[in-house]
């Protein structure tokens, strides 16, 4: 696996990357270290852009690359996501070597978006009303990619991933193997290996019509979401890749599942994506199995990255996700 890299490492990426644009650049300050590595670039010119550059071992790049087709037909669409900034012969990305190893990484551009996100203006203001303004707000977004994603031609070529039965609950998830972890009691992983059993053939039996699967965003949490006046925009199409539209609700909700916040943001988010697009009764049946979904990958999501395991986060999310699987029957 690579060793992650230092600050002044990325910022020489950054910099060798950036040879390939005709971009001014007047500062390039380092503004996240996470999942990829993210610069804001000011120009001469008034322009301000993102730089990421992407892990490694996550997306090749043509995935990378589709990536990009997907976020300008939706930009086509009318949905505000950022574009991204070719270099001066046309490609989305530059490859550039690390400096002192054998490796590389793919450095993209995209505009940058002024704006509060979502989930901070939600935990300014606690009240339900306007909890449930924003989660349908939510939902129509997400009805809306959701009609683009449907309706597109992919393109020949294109390639993302998949969280389909096997994308979660196959042998090698797209997310890692959630039942290996050591913090699981043996009765929790007994309880979580069936009800990975049951989900896996619950969602092969549902099959992936384009009315419930489709491209998603895969992680349009409130975070994700970019406040500017009364414009919306939807950043970090990192984890998009084909899924059914139920992961995309629980996704959203995944972080108020606190009564009385869920069933307020969870009618709010419904109505407003039912507002731009339909959706059966029968589908929302199936919402808490997604909902427990998301807790299984993200168990799998923190075994391969241990350090985002901070206090009890894994034991407390175990204890969840058995305790949805009970509620379930599973």
């Amino acid at each position: 696996m690579a060793q992650p890299l230092d600050s002044a490492t990325l910022r020489t990426v950054a910099e060798r990357g950036l040879d390939e644009w005709d971009i001014p650049v007047a500062q390039l300050e380092l503004i996240s270290i996470s999942e990829n590595s993210v610069f804001r670039i000011d120009t001469d010119t008034g322009e301000t852009y993102v730089l990421r550059i992407h892990r490694p071992g996550y997306h090749t790049l043509t995935e990378l690359n589709s990536e990009q087709q997907w976020t300008a037909a939706l930009k086509r669409a009318g949905i505000g996501v950022p574009l991204p900034r070719l270099t001066r012969d046309g490609r989305g990305y530059a490859t550039v070597p690390v400096p002192g190893s054998t490796e590389t990484r793919h450095v993209g551009i995209v505009e940058w978006f002024e704006g509060v996100t979502l989930s901070s203006i939600m935990a300014q203001a606690s009240d339900t009303e306007s909890l449930a303004l924003h989660f349908n707000q939510l939902g129509r977004i997400a009805a809306r990619i959701h009609n683009q994603a449907v309706s597109w031609q992919i393109p020949d070529g294109f390639q993302r991933h998949a969280f389909d039965a096997d994308g979660f609950m196959g042998d090698a998830p797209f997310w890692g193997p959630f039942w290996v972890l050591p913090e699981l009691t043996a009765a929790e992983r007994d309880q979580i290996l069936n009800a990975r059993r049951t989900i896996h053939r619950t969602l092969s039996d549902y099959g992936k019509g384009i009315e419930i699967y489709s491209l998603i965003h895969a992680d349009l949490h409130p975070n994700n979401l970019l406040v500017n006046g009364d414009q919306l925009h939807v950043i970090d199409f990192d984890d998009a890749g084909f899924g059914w539209h139920q992961y995309e609700i629980a996704v959203a909700l995944d972080a108020y599942r606190k009564p009385p916040h869920f069933e307020v943001a969870r009618d709010a988010l419904i109505a407003g994506y039912r507002s731009e697009r339909p959706l059966p009764n029968a589908a929302i049946e199936l919402l808490p199995m997604f909902l427990l979904i998301r807790s299984l990958a993200l168990l799998g999501w923190l075994h391969e990255r241990p350090e985002h395991n901070k206090g009890n986060r894994v034991r407390n999310l175990i204890q969840s996700a058995c305790r949805q699987a009970e509620e379930l029957g599973l």
